[in-house]
């Protein structure tokens, strides 16, 4: 068997709907995961109803990209008779794998999906070799392996498991404050449960302590100039995924399934970059490492792998920062550079905007006239998802992003 090391990594990329399906395929994953309308751990991400779920697998398999269905809640008893019908249209429709983090589902997925690979959640919150072979001997392919590990503890797991059992890890996005993510905190504040993809992201929220003789006098908890206690710094590993490989991580996992398309493709593609980087062996540009930058993110850690204490804390806010906003999205575009794109935020002619395309770096130009489908001027591109004719600095796929920078 080839090694890890000697192997590119997988590149497993967010699907939250269909059109950051689209973008992951655009830019280069090579694997998506994504959820149907139950039992993943993003209720409230767009998803895939039945129909979706057939056309997102015929899809991908097209674009040589595989399929992981999450079904990583933790369901309760009156939800199990729903689940065997839909292991079985996963079965039916040639999904790649289900994700999952319950050992009953595990159990039913065996049954009722024999063909469809099973990968074990980071919601099991595998942290040694011992676990990681018992899920083994139970049928599981791959661990999602735990966020609170170091890159030694990686390698050790690597080192006692079986060859054939494969490890993913998070290489980017938002980190859990509960780490492997198995929190009843939004489930006791608000009824919402984490654990059947509900959770209402308490530990982004602003606190202040109450004595109990003074109710109506709430105290600010003051931590380095803050009160958001719980608020954990996102994941970025971009500059080094080398040591990860080298651990024995075998697929590079991005986090981000409530995120934009924007998002999806625009880290998607960095990490593609950085991958075939370490590949041919050659350092990452600095045109890479600044994308990360331009995507919605709170301050970035290389989260516990060179550290077992962890990312840290934001404590004075809760906000994200971007240094970009998407203006438009390329539908079509001719060998001249004429293009017809959909409106996603304002801009005008002479706008400075920077194009994003899956096969060069991305290039700023200055915008030029902006016409509609009658072949009218206009001035302003302001209304939402407007369609508009414009002269781009070269030929660009579909899918490619005009953004324009923050000011």
């Amino acid at each position: 068997m080839m090694s890890t090391a000697d192997k590119a990594p997988e590149l497993l990329s967010p699907a939250g709907d269909r059109e950051r399906l689209d973008m992951a395929l655009a830019y280069g994953a090579d694997a998506v995961y994504l959820a149907g309308t139950r039992f993943g751990m993003r209720a409230a991400a767009g998803n895939f109803d039945r129909d979706a779920l057939r056309a997102a697998v015929e899809k991908s398999h097209s674009a040589g990209v595989k399929v992981y269905v999450t079904v990583n809640t933790l369901p309760r008893n009156d939800e199990l008779p729903e689940l065997p019908g839909f292991l079985e249209y996963l079965e039916e429709i040639g999904a790649d794998a289900v994700i999952a983090a319950d050992m009953g589902v595990m159990a039913l997925c065996r049954k009722y999906a024999p063909s469809v690979r099973i990968h074990v959640s980071t919601q099991a919150g595998v942290t040694n070799y011992a676990a990681a072979r018992a899920f083994h001997d139970l049928g599981a392919k791959r661990i999602v392996l735990a966020r609170e590990l170091t890159l030694p503890e990686i390698a050790g797991i690597r080192e006692n498991t079986p060859e054939d059992l494969e490890l993913e890890a998070f290489v980017h996005g938002a980190m859990c404050v509960s780490f492997s993510g198995r929190c009843l905190l939004s489930n006791y504040l608000t009824g919402r449960d984490a654990n059947r993809g509900e959770c209402a992201q308490p530990c982004r929220w602003r606190y202040r302590l109450v004595e109990e003789q003074r109710p109506d006098e709430p105290l600010e908890i003051t931590e380095d100039g803050g009160t958001f206690l719980l608020n954990s710094r996102d994941l970025c590993m971009i500059e080094h995924l080398r040591e990860l490989r080298d651990a024995g991580v075998g697929s590079f996992k991005i986090e981000g399934r409530m995120k934009s398309f924007y998002y999806t493709a625009v880290v998607t593609n960095a990490y593609r970059r950085a991958i075939d980087c370490m590949m041919r062996e050659e350092p990452l540009p600095d045109v890479w490492r600044r994308e990360v930058l331009k995507v919605s993110h709170r301050e970035y850690s290389t989260g516990f792998y060179f550290d077992s204490n962890g990312p840290g804390q934001v404590y004075s806010d809760a906000m994200y920062t971007s240094e970009c906003d998407v203006a438009a999205v390329v539908e079509e575009c001719g060998g001249d550079g004429l293009a017809r794109v959909t409106q996603r935020n304002r801009f005008f002619p002479g706008d400075t905007l920077e194009l994003l395309t899956p096969d060069a770096e991305p290039i700023e130009f200055t915008a030029g006239p902006l016409t509609d489908a009658e072949g009218e001027n206009v001035e302003i591109a302001n209304h939402p998802m407007m369609e508009l004719w414009m002269r781009l600095p070269r030929p660009a796929p579909r899918l490619s992003i005009l953004r324009k920078a923050r000011t």
